[in-house]
Parts: structure tokens; C-alpha cells; sequence
């Protein structure tokens, strides 16, 4: 028998008397009745349903949307167009849902899903931490907009309004509300993301006529807020499905699916538990039998890489139900996360509800298009951050196969503002709307096979009533070991988590050598726990960097199980200027009083769903087979190939392994290799044909792509590369200087095919091409925010930030301009005001007929000891006519020192505007790195530059300056300018992840010393 009858739950903030620490609730029951005759209006936020209906207690899930086939019982979907009205307080008469006669003639139209502030009527807000009001829980603002909604339908005549129950669902409402019936009160509920239940029967055997009056009280504030303080917009409205349900007599009140499997022998255990009693029928497997019997059979395991399920039914008198059953154990043995007795890695990404149309109230066509995106992108993970998603997600990753942690539709973190007094985690009066949430999360989603972990909730401090939920969780599901990041300690979690732990610390705690707790029987059970990382590598903007060093831990320490990046995509929702242009806000673009600005945009793909390079060097940071090798001297050679899958064999059926060698970026040969079957964890080394012998620079490129078609990709889909070093380039670039500088009666010098200023030995002119800008000494960029946590003038108030230290104003002095036999030399100290630290540089131009060479000497002056650089190069200005840029070096996207493993080494060719990556915030992007050589080239005179590097740069190309990026807040304030700005890189800081998380490792920082540094110009003309 299911636990699915609880007793009346009340989905309200107050537990009935004598569950919980009965004094305690006494005393908050009286200051509730104080309370509300000073606040009458308000009270009714957070009070009991005072009707006779009371909602339901929780149970499996039960849709429309998703049945494989029909069941047999009525149902009435009630999405739609409803009437709606907004009202500014909570203080609103509830005539309107007293009679079905109410005109609300003048109300607006509404969809449901849908939330309200994005059909006209408030706006979005964001705030990631702090409440939007005072924290005094339970208390909410008098002005505390509330919804009134009114649908008028009629129930189909075949509906069997006489037999059975009829059940009203709502599968989520932000953030409280109360429901009527014909005029008469149904119930109330709080727990945005969590479904509710009214049993309505009595309430539609009243009805006279054909006509139903479906009346609904949102407010967007509750008590219930409190536990829902997370890091997302605050978007209320009815944003999730309304549907009725037939519930004959006889029917499934609750039912859950054990399904287990014994890896050593390759048998699948199956008991359903079901009120009322029936059977289990699973044709596939030759299975007729009754509830509550255990049945042993041989059958296929459900993993994330092969999601094998079986198609069955639950019958009953009264109904039949479909099932999906996926057969997997989940354990934890010797320290390690284990599922089908084998360890697991999560290469996984947090993943909030979002569209930026839709809000939270996403289409199951968004669902199946993030689904087969992270599948593509080699993510085989998803943690549920930070509430159970629309339960047809969780049926796609059942499908499509994705681990699944589903997290409880709790957040409390705000509290941290009030140094956590009052914090309901710890709160006795509270108790009872925490254990129901986690109630009513494990008892919807129970049935899913993709979930492997329970999760009680995010950020909600430590406290006795995590430890409620735990226990009462461990105890209605024993098969799914349970998570919650605030218990470092792991008093009351299965096991260790943490956000944001630096690579040495994940290094230690691999070690099991992290600083010990004062407990030593906790300290022990910790130490014997597998470790996840909930989140790391935070996405946003440019980066993360240092994804590389986090994936070689995971891979070194069995106890280190991998992670999920922060987070899945930028909430960002569309905008226009006033002449029309498009950009997606953030916070503080709607009005917010109190905001974090776009720290809500920091996903892997962009508002719009389309990748970021992040989730591009994702892709290859996961790639679930390696590819290395090495190509002798003589053209042999060999390519070992590691499957990293956790279970799947590589099969030569269903994976090609296709070569290239590529000299200087062309291909001169290609084949595909005859890789053997390779089971997972394990790797084969095979011999490379005889390759043609390069004169140039030469890389062997092994792409794998699947073989033939699968549910989430077609034949051909890119699963993984690797590019292997085939052959040195033959020299390096150097000219003869033949020529020498000299003055001319136009107050130039001439050297070679270039002009240079008399006054200040700066480039005018090289052959046809005008420089709209002389190259000098760049080492500013546009701080990403990355940067900007740690590097800001107002992240670093000591004079070490690269604005504190002044690398965003650098004034150029010309100290001297010589000749030197055929060089021209041009001495310059360049250095901020305020500060005595700058740099001398020389500039060294020689010069043969048609090329011009440039060597740059930078000497630091003053103390940069603990100042790194974002940049070490040089930037030059072209004329706007310039359209198109060529290069040999890593492409085809934007690489830098810590976030280019996705780069590859090839010829290619991109227009300057698609060299660009349109973060949301603008910022420092788009340099292409280790790079040979360039060509910036367009206009109609055909004039262009050639740039070679020796032996290589980064270079980037934008039609605004550093400064002017820095300074735009969206992508609109970036309009093209006279000249398109070149930056020609030395050397490029790493990106990290401070934005939330570690800085950028020291082997990725640049600092301050000695270099010099050069390259060669060409004119294309």
C-alpha cells in the first residue's frame, strides 16, 4: 500500500497540532489571530482553507501531455484563454467568484500557462539572493499584487458526472492561491512548483445548467515565498497545466514502480505497489501479475547512455494506467556513486525553466529541444535547480536518457541577509510546509527512472527540518540516496556536496584529505562519501575557463564523480530600443527597485537557445571518447581511442572514426580508421596508414561521428574529435631588412612600402592601405564578468584590480624616435595617471620591399607584482571598409588560454560582425588564438593587411573600441564605428569563473615582465 493518503493536507505554512513541537506552534497560531485583526486583508495569505475541500495528498503524476496511450478515464484540459484582472494589494472583494453570474465583461484576456507580468500587467523582477520585501516571516507586503482569474466551460456529454470523483489539478501557481467552484470555495494552496489536487465532485453535482464557473485568487506573495527565494525572476500567475479528472470508482489513487537490477546476474526486479489492488501486465517481458507481488526476470538496465524502458500497464476495476519502467539500482558502495553497480561521472548543467517569451511556463517542444540539446552536447546529466520541473521533462529524460537529481521546491537563501535569524530551516513552525514540499516532490516524480538522487532543496541554510525531510524521504524511498549542498557536514545527506570548491580543493577532498570537521564521527562518515560538485564552472558571460582542470580531478579521484555547471541558459527576456533594435534584458531593466542586474544571465546557451562557446568547449570537455595519438617522422603513426562511456560499448556499427591530414589547413589525405569494439572505461591503440609527408605545418584530424541515426541525433552528428600534431612548420617568418628609413618633403619617413609620422614615428600608411589607427601597446580589455569580480574597480578597492591599477586609461609619451641603421626606432613609456608603475616600450620597424616587421620590447616600471594583465599586444586601426578576416590558427570560434580545447587548428574565414559573440552584457570576446597568420581584407580598392605571426598571436576584430564595449550595457549601445579596431595579441589573461567560483588558475594569469614580442606586415592589395 502507497503512503498516498496522508490525511488532509492543508499545502498551508501551519502543521496540524501535535506533529511538531506543539508549544512552539501554539504560540505562532496566537500571533497569527493577533495578526490578522491588525491585518485582515492580509491574513488570508497565509491562513488554513477555511471550506470543507481540502487539497488532496500528494501522488504520482497524472497528465494530458505524455501518455504513450489513452487511459481510461475522462479528462478536460482547462488551458486556455481566461478573463483576468490585476489588483495592486490582497485587499480585493471575492465577489467575483461568488456567482457565475459575474460580469466580468471588462476584464482582459489571460492565457493559462502563462504568467502574468508578461501579458501586460506588472513586470518581471529579479533579484538572485534578497527578498523583494522585509524579511518578517510569515508576513508579506500589504501591496502584494493578486490575480483574479474566471473561466466559464462546459463538461463533454459523455462526461460521467454521476459515478466516481471529479479531481481539479493544478500543476503549478506562483505563489498562492484559492479556488472556487460555481461560487463555492474549493481550497487553497501554496508551492509554486509543486502540484495540487481538489476533489470538486460535490461542487459539479451542484451545478443547475451546462455552464461551469471556474474562479482562481493568485497572490503573488505568500508565506510560502519564503521557502522559495530562488536565484530566478519572480514571475506569479497560473504558468503550468489546469486540468480536470475523472476518477471512477476503483481507479489508481497511487502507485510506485519498484524496478531494480542485479548486475551480476542480469535480472530485473519489479514490484508495483498500488491502492487500489490490480495488476501489472508488461507484454515484453511476459509479465501478468498482481500488485504487491515481486516478480524476477531477465531484462535490458535503464542507464542515461542506453535508456532501455519497458512498455506496460496497471490495471485496476476501475482503470488502466501506462507504465515506462526503466530497471536500474542505485547505491552507494565503498565511497563511490554507483548505478548498476558501476561508477558514475555527471557531466551534467543545472537547469532552470526558461523561455524568453514564455517564462517558467515552457512547451514541451522547449522541453524536447533542451533535452536533445544537452544530448548533443555530450551532457548526461541534470540537476533540477531548484524545484521539480514540468513533470514531461522528466518523461523526456526518461526516453532520451539523462541522470536526474530533482531538487525540492525549497530556497530560503535570502535569510543570509539577516545573518539567518529566523531562518526556517531551523524553525519548528515550519516544519510541516518544508515535509510537504519534499512530500509532494518524491510522490509526483517517484516513477522516473532518469532520477537517481533526491535533493531537499538549495541554499537554505542547516536546520532541523532538512533532517525531517531526509529521514521521512530515506524512509518512503530507500532505492535513491539523498542530496542537500548545506549539509557539509553531512549529517543528514548520503553525500558530500559542494558549489564553487577551487580545483585544490576538489584535489584534497579527491584525497579524502579536506580540513577535518570538530565532529569526528561526522568527519569519518564524510570522508567515506562520494563528492559532487551541484555547481561549478559558473557560465557567464565569456567563459568559464579551467573546465579542463575540473574534468582531469574527476577522472583522478574515483571518489570525485564530476559536477554541474551553473547553469543551463541566460534568462534574458526581449526588449526594444525605440527605433525598433532588439536585445534581451536583465535585472534593473524592468523597473526593480533592488536588482542584480544580469547575474541571472549565466547559462550555456543564450536566451534564445543558441549555444555559447561555453557550452561549445562543454561539448569537448565531455566527450564521452578521447582521441590521441602521435604521426612519426616518417608518416606512420598510431591513434589510441579511450571510451569513456560509463556502460555503452563502442561499436564499429554505430560510431566512424573518419581521418584528415591537414597541411596549413588544407586537407591533403583522408580515410576512415577500422577501429575495433571497445567496452567502456577501456581503449584501443590502432595504426595509422602511411600519410603523405608535409613540407608545412600539418595536423591529423580523427573526427567520431555516429554511424546511424538515434532518438536525439542523426547519422553524422559530431560526437567527439581529437587533432594530432602531424608536422612542424618549416620556419619561422622572417625578413632581410633592405631597407632604409628616410625623411621626404611631405614631413614622413619612408620605410620600404610604409609611411610614418615625423612627429611621433607612428604607422601612417602601408603600401594602398591607410591606417585609421597607429599600432601601440594595448593591455586593456573589456572586463567579462569574470573579470569584473575580480578585477573591478569595485571588486578590488587596494590598487591591485586592473581598473584600481589604471589599464583602462594607459597615456602613450613618445621619449624618443631614432634611426638606427635600417631600423626606426620609437621609444615610449606608457602608464596611467596616479600611479608611478607603467611600461616602456619599443617599438623596432625594419622593413625588405613588401614586408614590414615589428618588434615590440615591453619593460615594466614601478610594482606589478601582484597586478596580472588582461593583454599584452598591440591594437591598430583599419579602415570600416574592411569586412572579412582569414586566418590559420584555432578556429572556427573564440579560444582563450584556459577555455580552447573546442578550438581547432585549421584554415578559416569569417565576416568581421560573425567574429563577434553576443553576450548579453556586452564584454571581452571574440579573440581567435595561436594564430600564424591573418588576412583583414574589404572595400572596393582591395587594399587589406596581412599579419604572420612569429610564430603566433590572438587577434581580435570589432567595429568598436575596448573602451566602448566596456561601457555598453546591452548589445544595442554597440554601433559600428569609422574604423574597425585589430588587436594582435603576444599573450592573453585566462577567463576563469569568479564571477561565482575560483579565479583564473595561475598557470592561465599574465603577468608583468620583460617581453618582446613580433610579427610581419603585408599589404594585400
Amino acid at each position: 500500500m502507497c503512503d498516498g493518503q496522508r490525511g488532509n493536507n492543508q499545502h498551508t505554512l501551519y502543521p496540524q497540532l501535535g506533529l511538531y513541537w506543539n508549544a512552539t506552534i501554539l504560540f505562532n497560531l496566537f500571533n497569527r489571530f493577533l495578526f490578522s485583526i491588525a491585518h485582515p486583508s492580509s491574513y488570508a495569505i497565509f491562513a488554513r482553507s477555511t471550506s470543507s475541500s481540502k487539497p488532496l495528498s500528494p501522488r504520482r503524476d497524472e497528465r494530458l501531455l505524455t501518455l504513450l496511450h489513452p487511459q481510461s478515464c475522462a479528462r478536460l484540459l482547462l488551458n486556455g484563454q481566461y478573463k483576468f484582472r490585476l489588483s495592486p494589494t490582497a485587499s480585493v472583494s471575492e465577489d467575483f467568484a461568488m456567482s457565475s453570474s459575474f460580469d466580468d465583461g471588462g476584464w482582459d484576456d489571460i492565457p493559462v500557462p502563462s504568467h502574468w507580468a508578461l501579458h501586460g500587467h506588472g513586470a518581471p523582477a529579479y533579484q538572485n539572493i534578497q527578498y523583494p520585501f522585509a524579511v518578517d516571516p510569515p508576513r508579506v507586503p500589504t501591496e502584494n499584487p493578486t490575480g483574479d482569474y474566471r473561466l466559464t466551460f462546459d463538461l463533454p456529454e459523455t462526461w460521467p458526472l454521476r459515478v466516481g470523483r471529479a479531481i481539479l489539478r493544478f500543476d503549478g501557481v506562483e505563489s498562492w492561491c484559492k479556488v472556487w467552484v460555481n461560487g463555492i470555495e474549493i481550497g487553497t494552496s501554496s508551492g509554486s512548483r509543486l502540484p495540487v489536487e481538489f476533489d470538486v465532485t460535490q461542487a459539479l453535482a451542484a451545478v443547475s445548467g451546462p455552464n461551469i464557473t471556474l474562479a482562481i485568487r493568485v497572490h503573488q506573495w505568500s508565506a510560502a515565498t519564503y521557502l522559495e527565494d530562488q536565484d530566478q525572476w519572480w514571475l506569479p500567475g497560473i504558468f503550468r497545466e489546469v486540468q480536470l479528472l475523472h476518477r471512477p470508482e476503483e481507479s489508481v489513487i497511487d502507485h510506485f514502480v519498484h524496478a531494480s537490477y542485479d548486475c551480476t546476474s542480469g535480472t530485473g526486479r519489479l514490484l508495483v505497489e498500488c491502492a487500489p489492488s490490480g495488476r501489472v501486465v508488461v507484454p515484453e517481458l511476459h509479465i501478468d501479475a498482481p500488485t504487491g507481488t515481486e516478480v524476477l526476470t531477465p531484462v535490458e538496465p535503464w542507464t542515461a547512455e542506453c535508456p532501455k524502458l519497458y512498455m506496460g500497464e496497471l490495471v485496476t476495476a476501475g482503470e488502466r494506467v501506462p507504465l515506462k519502467i526503466g530497471f536500474r539500482t542505485v547505491a552507494i558502495e565503498d565511497g563511490i556513486l554507483k548505478v548498476n553497480g558501476r561508477r558514475v561521472m555527471f557531466r551534467g548543467v543545472n537547469r532552470h525553466e526558461f523561455h524568453p517569451d514564455q517564462g517558467r511556463a515552457v512547451s514541451a517542444e522547449v522541453m524536447l529541444e533542451d533535452v536533445l540539446l544537452m544530448k548533443r552536447n555530450n551532457i548526461n546529466a541534470v540537476r533540477c535547480s531548484h524545484y521539480p520541473p514540468h513533470p514531461h521533462f522528466l518523461d523526456l529524460c526518461d526516453q532520451y536518457g539523462l541522470w536526474v537529481i530533482d531538487e525540492c521546491d525549497l530556497e530560503t537563501h535570502g535569510f543570509c541577509k539577516v545573518n539567518w535569524e529566523r531562518n526556517p530551516s531551523d524553525d519548528p513552525a515550519w516544519a510541516e510546509a518544508m515535509l510537504d514540499r519534499i512530500e509532494r516532490t518524491v510522490e509526483r516524480d517517484k516513477n522516473h527512472p532518469s532520477i537517481i538522487i533526491w535533493s531537499m532543496g538549495n541554499e537554505a541554510g542547516v536546520g532541523k527540518n532538512i533532517g525531517v525531510m531526509c529521514d521521512w524521504t530515506r524512509k518512503r524511498d530507500p532505492s535513491r540516496p539523498i542530496h542537500y549542498e548545506g549539509d557539509w557536514s553531512c549529517q543528514y545527506a548520503d553525500m558530500y556536496s559542494r558549489m564553487y570548491a577551487s580545483q585544490a580543493e576538489v584535489d584534497s577532498i579527491g584525497r579524502r584529505e579536506e580540513p577535518p570537521l570538530a565532529d569526528s564521527a561526522l568527519d569519518a562518515r564524510r570522508r567515506q562519501m562520494p563528492f559532487i560538485l551541484c555547481e561549478y564552472a559558473h557560465a557567464m558571460g565569456n567563459g568559464p575557463g579551467g573546465m579542463l582542470e575540473y574534468r582531469e580531478l574527476f577522472e583522478k579521484y574515483p571518489r570525485c564523480q564530476g559536477g554541474f555547471v551553473w547553469e543551463w541558459i541566460d534568462h534574458g527576456f526581449p526588449k526594444r530600443t525605440a527605433d525598433g533594435q532588439t536585445y534581451f534584458g536583465y535585472g534593473g531593466d524592468f523597473g526593480e527597485q533592488i536588482h542584480d542586474s544580469n547575474f541571472i544571465c549565466d547559462g550555456l546557451v543564450f536566451p534564445d537557445r543558441k549555444p555559447s562557446p561555453g557550452l561549445i568547449e562543454f561539448k569537448k570537455i565531455s566527450e564521452p571518447v578521447r582521441v590521441t595519438g602521435v604521426v612519426d617522422g616518417d608518416g606512420t603513426g598510431r591513434v589510441t581511442v579511450l571510451n569513456l562511456f560509463d556502460f555503452v560499448d563502442l561499436e564499429p556499427i554505430d560510431i566512424v572514426f573518419s581521418w584528415s591530414l591537414e597541411v596549413e589547413g588544407e586537407p591533403v589525405a583522408s580515410g576512415t580508421l577500422d577501429v575495433p569494439l571497445i567496452k567502456a572505461g577501456l581503449s584501443a591503440t590502432v595504426q595509422l596508414p602511411n600519410l603523405p609527408r608535409a613540407d608545412k605545418e600539418g595536423y591529423l584530424l580523427v573526427v567520431v561521428k555516429l554511424a546511424k541515426s538515434t532518438p536525439w541525433a542523426p547519422a553524422d552528428h559530431e560526437v567527439a574529435f581529437g587533432q594530432i600534431f602531424a608536422a612542424p612548420s618549416s620556419s619561422e617568418v622572417t625578413i632581410t631588412p633592405s631597407s632604409i628609413p628616410s625623411m621626404t618633403s611631405q614631413g614622413v619617413i619612408d620605410l620600404g612600402r610604409a609611411q610614418f609620422s615625423l612627429s611621433n614615428g607612428q604607422l601612417l600608411r602601408f603600401g594602398k592601405l591607410k591606417l585609421a589607427s597607429a599600432p601601440r601597446l594595448d593591455l586593456w580589455r573589456a572586463l567579462t564578468d569574470n573579470d569584473d569580480a575580480c578585477y573591478s574597480e569595485a571588486a578590488i578597492d587596494n590598487g591591485r584590480g586592473w581598473e584600481a591599477a589604471g589599464l583602462n586609461r594607459m597615456l602613450h609619451r613618445v621619449d624618443s624616435m631614432t634611426i638606427e641603421g635600417n631600423a626606426l626606432v620609437v621609444k615610449t613609456f606608457v602608464a596611467p595617471a596616479i600611479t608611478s608603475r607603467g611600461f616602456h616600450t619599443t617599438y623596432r620597424w625594419t622593413a625588405d620591399d613588401v614586408a614590414l616587421h615589428l618588434e615590440v620590447e615591453v619593460v615594466p616600471h614601478g610594482d606589478w607584482d601582484d597586478i596580472s594583465l588582461p593583454r599584452l599586444g598591440i591594437r591598430l586601426g583599419l579602415p570600416k571598409a574592411m569586412e572579412r578576416v582569414r586566418w590559420f590558427g584555432l578556429g572556427p570560434d573564440e579560444a582563450y588560454p584556459d577555455s580552447k580545447l573546442a578550438a581547432r587548428m585549421g584554415k578559416w574565414d569569417l565576416p568581421i560582425d560573425e567574429m563577434q559573440t553576443p553576450y548579453v552584457r556586452p564584454q571581452e570576446n571574440g579573440s581567435r588564438a595561436d594564430i600564424r597568420w591573418a588576412e583583414i581584407s574589404g572595400g572596393q580598392e582591395g587594399a587589406g593587411l596581412r599579419v604572420e605571426g612569429c610564430p603566433s598571436f590572438a587577434l581580435t576584430a570589432r567595429r568598436w573600441t575596448s573602451e566602448q564595449l566596456h561601457s555598453a550595457k546591452h548589445t544595442t549601445d554597440l554601433v559600428p564605428g569609422e574604423q574597425v579596431w585589430i588587436n594582435i595579441d603576444h599573450a592573453v589573461g585566462g577567463l576563469g569563473t569568479a564571477s561565482c567560483g575560483p579565479g583564473v588558475l595561475p598557470q592561465y594569469q599574465l603577468r608583468a615582465q620583460r617581453t618582446t614580442f613580433s610579427v610581419v606586415f603585408w599589404s594585400l592589395e
